[in-house]
């Protein structure tokens, strides 16, 4: 019984050939996993990507702490994870806009959604504007404490600073459109 460990190529076809009368046992132990170690493997992928939270070590505390001076209004924790959770949803139905300058051409074709915008940016110059234009545009809009956990609910690998989240008919979240829609509609600053 022979075992190769790490012998290149050209190496092992020599031993082979060498024991080619006998009976010879190859064992791979890295390239073949038994199925504990492949459940364990899955294990540690599934929980660093269900967690945001953990993966970054802030809390929605600490997140909140570092929101800019025009963040009005600011998601709960609960609506926070409904937010990402739509936005994720939308992402996989295409019904998304990310980012300043393709929400800002999306309102200036005058699509209709939910805006939802991150509250780290700085400086503010970046999307100041971007309150007034949506209310003009009586679009809803809300704000949650992380640029990071925005992108990622959009699945994209950059920190995203706004989505337009776009209204259609049959989308499979709708309960969570409209239960954050109604929330941001309830912080109306002018009254309408």
């Amino acid at each position: 019984c022979i075992h190769l460990y790490r012998i290149p190529i050209s190496e092992t076809f020599a031993i082979v050939s060498e024991f080619s009368a006998g009976s010879v046992q190859f064992d791979f132990r890295n390239s073949i996993m038994s199925d504990s170690e492949q459940e364990k493997k899955k294990k540690s992928k599934t929980s660093k990507s269900s967690s945001d939270d953990a993966a970054s070590g802030k809390t929605y505390e600490d997140r909140v702490k570092a929101v800019n001076v025009i963040s009005q209004p600011l998601a709960s924790k609960k609506s926070t994870k409904k937010a990402h959770k739509l936005v994720k949803k939308a992402a996989q139905a295409k019904i998304i806009r990310r980012g300043v300058k393709e929400v800002v051409k999306g309102l200036r074709k005058g699509e209709q959604g939910l805006a939802i915008l991150a509250g780290d940016i700085y400086p503010l110059d970046v999307y100041s504007f971007l309150p007034i234009l949506l209310e003009e545009k009586n679009v809803p809009y809300i704000f949650v404490p992380s640029k990071q956990d925005l992108g990622a609910a959009a699945c994209t690998k950059r920190p995203t600073s706004v989505v337009l989240v776009k209204t259609k008919k049959d989308f499979e979240a709708q309960d969570l459109y409209d239960a954050l829609t109604k929330e941001a509609k309830e912080y109306n600053p002018i009254g309408l």
